[in-house]
């Protein structure tokens, strides 16, 4: 089922994910206007999708995504939304209020704005995340959509992305001013990569200041799948194509899917380095302390930053709930995707591999400069 003819709007189309799905949508759908939601919109964003435009009409939408009167403006006459806007912590950097008022606030607006403007399918995009891992560091390997889990969110991140994605998921069915039905489903990615990725830059960044030798922050035995940007993006065209396909929709609407692809399970701190091992990035052996004795110094930094807070707010950089993550194995399937959605992933590991890695050579000089200068 094609998009041919409607009115998309893709939220945080500015972003990593966002404007590899505009690009997609460019390239591969005659969709009538595509209205990009952000913030700020910056003119080399647009200018960078002007050779595969065509004939579809590329409209901006600045403005905060919690105003309600701006987001029924902005999906008057849309018939798609893709919700990938987010505000992403896990560190704990942010005040609560923030992250829910954009993460959870901004999604029931959206769709209640999608009602009231009869928007007919709704896809969000959320995380792994909302699965886990808990405290205990509990792992799943290859877990699907049926996998059974202790969920106990600990990020303000994760709680908020997963609030959002049930109220999403209860929206689907509800009555459209004009008599219709919404659809909608969620997407839930593992960790995402890919050229442009910021939290490679970041680690990369880390790796220049220690001499070229990346930190060590998971065990090598802690595998987690990683996703392609490109695949993740290609996923979303087929959920939109999916709830607009009438023998489709009642099959998608109202569920979730996990999204990876075939790039192979590893742990994060090894997945940084096969990436940056091409540009001369070695990796230190072992943890920087071993792992029980990191925890101990968390929960010493966490409660000295809590007896603190009355007046000053000093955030750890490392806290227990990350050091979880980063040292549990959590790795799913991407069947239930194939089988309903119709996804394969379209770029391979060697081709992400290939793409990733020129993109961070690209960085390399002006992330050293930078990093000399200061």
């Amino acid at each position: 089922m094609s998009l041919r003819g409607d009115v998309c709007v893709v939220t945080g189309a500015c972003g990593f994910l966002g404007k590899r799905l505009v690009q997609l949508l460019l390239e591969e759908e005659k969709a009538s206007e595509i209205r990009l939601l952000d913030r700020d919109v910056q003119k080399q964003v647009l200018e960078s999708l002007e050779d595969c435009r065509g004939e579809t009409t590329l409209s901006v939408f600045e403005g905060d995504i919690r105003d309600g009167d701006f987001l029924k403006k902005a999906l008057r006459g849309a018939s798609t939304v893709f919700h990938i806007a987010s505000l992403i912590d896990v560190t704990e950097s942010m005040e609560y209020s923030e992250m829910y008022g954009v993460n959870v606030k901004g999604t029931q607006l959206l769709l209640e704005a999608c009602i009231q403007e009869n928007v007919a399918s709704f896809i969000y995009t959320s995380t792994v995340e909302v699965m886990g891992p808990n405290p205990r560091g509990e792992p799943i390997i290859n877990g699907t959509e049926d996998t059974v889990y202790d969920t106990t969110l600990k990020f303000n991140y994760s709680k908020t992305k997963k609030e959002a994605e049930d109220r999403t998921l209860q929206a689907n069915g509800e009555t459209l001013l004009n008599g219709g039905r919404l659809s909608t489903c969620a997407l839930r990615p593992t960790y995402i990569y890919g050229d442009g990725c910021r939290f490679l830059l970041y680690h990369m960044g880390d790796g220049i200041r220690n001499k070229n030798v990346l930190f060590r922050m998971s065990v090598p035995e802690a595998h987690v799948n990683p996703v392609y940007v490109g695949n993740v993006a290609f996923a979303h065209l087929q959920a939109a194509r999916g709830l607009k396909d009438p023998l489709k929709r009642n099959v998608i609407g109202g569920r979730f899917y996990y999204l990876s692809d075939d790039t192979p399970p590893m742990s994060y701190s090894d997945f940084n380095h096969v990436l940056m091992s091409p540009l001369g990035f070695s990796i230190q052996d072992k943890l920087v302390l071993p792992l029980r004795l990191f925890y101990i110094l968390c929960f010493l930094l966490e409660a000295l930053c809590t007896i603190l807070r009355p007046f000053v707010r000093i955030v750890p950089p490392m806290n227990r709930q990350l050091l979880t993550l980063l040292n549990t194995s959590f790795t799913f399937s991407y069947e239930k995707a194939k089988k309903d959605l119709g996804y394969v992933p379209r770029y391979s590991w060697e081709e992400a591999r290939r793409r990733t890695t020129e993109w961070l050579a690209s960085q390399l000089p002006a992330e050293r400069e930078k990093i000399m200068s200061s």
